[in-house]
This record gives C-alpha cells, sequence and structure tokens, in this order.
C-alpha cells in the first residue's frame, strides 16, 4: 500500500475492533454447492452498512482481504464473495481464464445466481444494516458488481474497479436501482473504447445515474500492487490511479449511506 493510501485511511478510520472470519454459505436453491467467503468487521460493534467484495479472476485471495480491512476500518461490515466456490482454486492463466469465461463469457444466470448467495448471506449477519449494502468488484469482479445491480439486487451503490464493462442482455440495465460509479483505466485494453461506449449508452438510454472516471496513463488491474509495473502488458499498478481511484469510493459510500 502507497504512503499516500495509508495517509488516506488514516485521516477517514474511526476506532474499531474489526476481525476476520471465514464464512461457508450456499444458494439458496442449490445446497449441494458451498462457496467459502470471509466476513470483515466490528463483530460487537452493532448493524452498520454493508460492502461485498467481488474478487479478480485469481478467486478470493489475500488481495480481497485486504481492501476489505481497509473498508471495515472505515466504518463498514464487509463481505468478500466467493464467485468459484469451493475446490475451484485456479492456479495458472489458463485455469483463470476458463473460469473467467465460463460466467462472464458464458452463463451470467449462474453468475448472478452466485453473486446473489453472496447478497443473501451478508443480509443475515447482525452485524449488517440490510438496509444499507453496495457492492464492489476488481476486474473480473467489477463486472460482477455490475452484474448484481443488473440482476436488479436492492443495493445502494455499486463501484466497479478497472471491471469489464459488457452486457450480453443490455435490457437488464432496467433493472439497475442505485447509483454507478465506474473506476476505470484509460489504457486498459482488455475494456476497449467500443466497449466503454456501448457501457455509457446502455445507461444513459434507461437514465441511470452513474459516474465513470478513467485515469489517464492507467491499465488493467491498476490498483493491485502485484500486477507488476509495465503497462505494455496490459496489466500493471499504478499507485495514482490506486490512491485517486480508493478517494472516489470513500466519498461515493458517505453519499449513499447517508
Amino acid at each position: 500500500m502507497t504512503n499516500a493510501l495509508l495517509l488516506l485511511l488514516a485521516s477517514v478510520t474511526t476506532p474499531a475492533d474489526i476481525t476476520g472470519r471465514w464464512v461457508d454459505y450456499q444458494p439458496r436453491d442449490d445446497h449441494k454447492t458451498t462457496f467459502h467467503g470471509y466476513l470483515v468487521g466490528d463483530m460487537d460493534g452493532g448493524a452498520k452498512p454493508g460492502v461485498i467484495i467481488v474478487h479478480q479472476w485469481e478467486g478470493l485471495t489475500d488481495y480481497e482481504i485486504g481492501r476489505a480491512r481497509e473498508i471495515a476500518e472505515l466504518g463498514y461490515t464487509v463481505f468478500c464473495a466467493d464467485v468459484y466456490g469451493v475446490g475451484n482454486n485456479p492456479k495458472t492463466a489458463e485455469e483463470r481464464q476458463a473460469l473467467v469465461s465460463k460466467y462472464r463469457d458464458g452463463d451470467r444466470a449462474n453468475f448472478r445466481r452466485n453473486l446473489s448467495a453472496a447478497y443473501s448471506e451478508i443480509r443475515r449477519w447482525p452485524m449488517v444494516d440490510r438496509t444499507k449494502i453496495a457492492a464492489i468488484g476488481y476486474c473480473f469482479g467489477g463486472t460482477g458488481a455490475l452484474e448484481m445491480a443488473r440482476a436488479g439486487l436492492d443495493l445502494k451503490g455499486v463501484v466497479s474497479f478497472h471491471g469489464g464493462l459488457s452486457n450480453p442482455n443490455p435490457q437488464d440495465v432496467k433493472n439497475i436501482k442505485c447509483p454507478v460509479l465506474v473506476l476505470h483505466g484509460a489504457d486498459d485494453p482488455f475494456v476497449p473504447p467500443a466497449e466503454v461506449d456501448a457501457f455509457k449508452k446502455e445507461m444513459d438510454a434507461d437514465s441511470k445515474p452513474y459516474t465513470f472516471i478513467a485515469y489517464p496513463g492507467a491499465v488493467h488491474a491498476f490498483s493491485q500492487s502485484n500486477a507488476g509495473n509495465d503497462n505494455s502488458k496490459g496489466a500493471a499498478y499504478n499507485a495514482a490511479a490506486d490512491m485517486k481511484s480508493f478517494s472516489e469510493m470513500v466519498k461515493f459510500f458517505r453519499e449513499i449511506f447517508r
């Protein structure tokens, strides 16, 4: 984490006894599939707004857990979702791409079902205010957060960090009930201008509230410090975009959770 981001967190952090725990959960309609999520927050501090984090293509990792702790320290209860399910731990780029394609490029209905399971799970915990829930996601997870809104889930807001914006069912934009914040790498080769334009047209056509911020010089995975620093590879960390996008998310939460 950058020094600037640490300073930002210090300026907004509220004292709390932040702890985390692994949680096994299942979809309502399928008790054969088990997901392994991670809950972070002040477990004894009363109901707080809830934030769901949807993971990037590697699955639920220390990256999401670290982000969850940062957000929990702002005064929220955070649940890291597991889209892939227990036993699906992709180790290679080929395995990761296969799982991403399975949900993002193939079965969006199943993608939404797995995301909805995480939404149901966070709502059952007493330290979560069920009327104030948001979803965020990184890369593949950014697409997931948008899919939760397109599925019509009762969310206060959605944030996509360098996420895919494609939508094979544009008519589902009508289901969105909340503001959307898209934090995008302006030079991201994996989310080309045509995809960006299509997303904006879909949202505009249905008059859905959204904010789109593109960071010049940033590519895919700009908030992930383990992405390296070589923009020519299409995915790389960008400290400035990381800090600015986190700050935008903080401001967004303050607005939607009022």
